[in-house]
């Protein structure tokens, strides 16, 4: 049986341990500006009887008195100065904290987990709602303790001084408890969908700026502004309910210490007419009130960025205990050599109900060139993602020579590989560090001599800084230009293994042609896998692969298909019109 989680509360303050020693001292500070303030209701109430007294204004005791404020005042503000700097420190501590731990986590998930959710949404988490947490600890940590405090102490001193009228405040205190549990109740529900709304948007927007040279394309402004609109919406409505609520307190709690510190004002008038304390002492006695009454306005707000930082919380941990992708394997370690790919009746689908992969069978000798081609959606991709264990078979086995990828651990068998997509990823740095992300130490000899073979480096010279110059996703380079890079990548140091899925599909023909030919270099000795759409690229493969359905139709060279005239003949000469 599964161990009850923690409360999310519980969960958040775990994150505080590391810095226990500068929470202890924040309280300890805090109690001390708390102990400072209070003493100023006291220094108020002697000045007032010295001038007030029967005999004339001290004006001595009251300039000591003067001074002594000042000192308190003086010594008041080092100290909310201070914790304020240590919770700052210890609130942007946890949010970096969080942050590191949510993306580590993120590069641990199975893609399988970020193909099903929204990128927007997951940068919300990351990003906004951290930043939430951050706010609320910071408010949290800087009010809640020293207003329970405040008003813990306020209260003992008030019973001294006069428990009737101390009494009478204490009945009227229920009355804030049950607002702010009526505030709690209902902001809760409305931050967690402000939250959720907030991740829809996040994620909406970024998917449309992403692509809009498409929407612009399709002439789909006014269709996606409707759908930002409608979302927008959305969170206008869930921010405004969470806002009412949470504004309710404090309106409600003002009002509500206002008639206490009415109610303490008329009965010390009787009291001191009645000789029963002093002006001094009433005047000490509604600054304490006034002090009793001003830390639940303050723990009302508190409330309302704690909803909000609960709501983000709760979101960020729902990241985080999404089970990682597994590193385990019987094996941790392969000799480098050129490997054979064997499919031993494989099934896989995405979706249960829609089988996609079945009975796969299929071996690719070690050094051996293969090609698999097919329609779109046929399974060509997925038996890549089948063999990097992106996603694991639901029955059979992929092995390499005679080893099953379920006994390797994924860095080690995805070490065995390298890979260039259709879809480029290159970091915001120069393309001098780009080309030798695989290889940091790599020198300027073989950087430039794996960009020439990727015929990327004719380009790279008519840039106003060559190989220092700096990629970024303005559009400074074209998407051909990115994939040529990302080739030269993998010229750099290629490894025993290559897997090429639409290499080239962004780069015109006559460079492809130059590439393929330098490509067919390195593959000598290789086993390679490629994935192509032209079938011109794969004539020199030494097995192809037709796909349909997740199935092998036919399999054999390219002029043996030709041959035979079936449905790789179909597709060879549909796409060049032959025939």
């Amino acid at each position: 049986m599964d161990k009850k989680k923690p409360s999310t509360l519980r969960r958040l303050l775990s994150y505080l341990k590391p810095q226990a020693f500068f929470v202890v001292l924040s309280f300890v500070l805090s109690a001390a500006s708390v102990g400072l303030t209070l003493a100023i209701p006291v220094l108020i109430g002697r000045a007032v009887d010295f001038i007030i007294g029967p005999e004339n204004v001290d004006f001595a005791a009251i300039t000591a008195i003067v001074i002594k404020m000042a000192a308190v005042i003086a010594a008041t503000a080092v100290c909310q100065w201070c914790g304020n700097l240590i919770n700052n420190s210890i609130s942007m501590g946890t949010a970096r904290r969080l942050r590191t731990e949510v993306v580590e986590h993120l590069h641990r998930l199975p893609i399988s987990y970020l193909d099903r959710h929204p990128h927007g949404d997951i940068l919300s988490r990351a990003v906004t709602d951290i930043e939430q947490i951050s706010d609320g600890l910071l408010l949290g940590s800087t009010q809640l303790f020293s207003g329970v405090l405040t008003i813990l102490v306020t209260l003992v001193l008030m019973l001294l001084a006069d428990p009737l009228i101390t009494l009478i405040v204490v009945a009227l205190t229920p009355v804030s408890f049950l607002v702010a549990r009526y505030v709690a109740k209902n902001s809760r529900k409305m931050f967690e969908e402000q939250a959720k709304a907030r991740g829809k948007l996040t994620a909406y927007t970024e998917e449309r700026i992403s692509n809009i040279k498409l929407v612009g394309v399709f002439g789909s402004q006014d269709e996606v502004c409707a759908g930002h609109d409608r979302i927008n919406e959305e969170l206008r409505g869930f921010s405004l309910r969470a806002t009412f609520y949470s504004s309710l307190v404090n309106p409600s709690t003002r009002l509500i210490h206002a008639a206490i510190y009415a109610a303490v004002a008329a009965f010390g008038g009787f009291a001191v007419m009645g000789a029963r304390m002093s002006v001094g002492m009433l005047v000490t006695f509604l600054g304490y009130t006034n002090q009793y009454s001003k830390p639940f306005n303050e723990i009302t707000g508190v409330i309302t960025e704690f909803q909000n930082a609960m709501a983000g919380a709760e979101r960020v941990f729902e990241l985080l205990d999404e089970k990682p992708e597994s590193d385990e394997g019987k094996i941790g370690e392969m000799e480098e050599k050129c490997r054979s790919i064997g499919f031993d009746h494989v099934n896989f689908s995405y979706d249960p109900e829609k089988p996609l992969i079945r009975d796969f069978n299929v071996c690719i000798p070690a050094g051996k060139k293969a090609a698999i081609v097919g329609p779109t959606g046929c399974g060509k991709t997925t038996m890549i993602n089948l063999i990097m264990r992106f996603y694991d078979a639901d029955s059979g086995k992929i092995c390499l020579d005679d080893v099953p990828v379920d006994d390797l651990k994924r860095t080690e068998l995805r070490n065995q590989f390298a890979m260039v997509l259709q879809d480029t990823w290159l970091k915001t740095d120069t393309i001098r560090n780009n080309i030798a992300y695989g290889r940091p130490d790599a020198s300027f000899e073989e950087i430039e001599k794996a960009a020439k073979e990727a015929a990327a480096d004719d380009f790279i010279r008519k840039l106003p800084d060559g190989y220092d110059t700096v990629i970024t996703d303005d559009g400074s380079i074209s998407a051909g230009e990115r994939q040529l890079i990302c080739i030269a990548r993998v010229m750099l140091d290629p490894p025993q293994m290559l897997i090429l899925d639409e290499a080239t599909s962004s780069i015109d023909s006559l460079t492809e042609q130059r590439i393929t030919n330098d490509f067919d270099k390195i593959m000598q000795g290789r086993t390679s896998l490629i994935v192509a759409h032209r079938l011109s690229t794969i004539k020199s493969a030494d097995v192809i692969i037709a796909m349909k359905d997740g199935q092998i139709i036919e399999k054999g060279t390219h002029r043996e298909l030709l041959e035979k005239g079936g449905f790789y003949a179909d597709l060879f000469n549909s796409q060049y019109n032959v025939g």
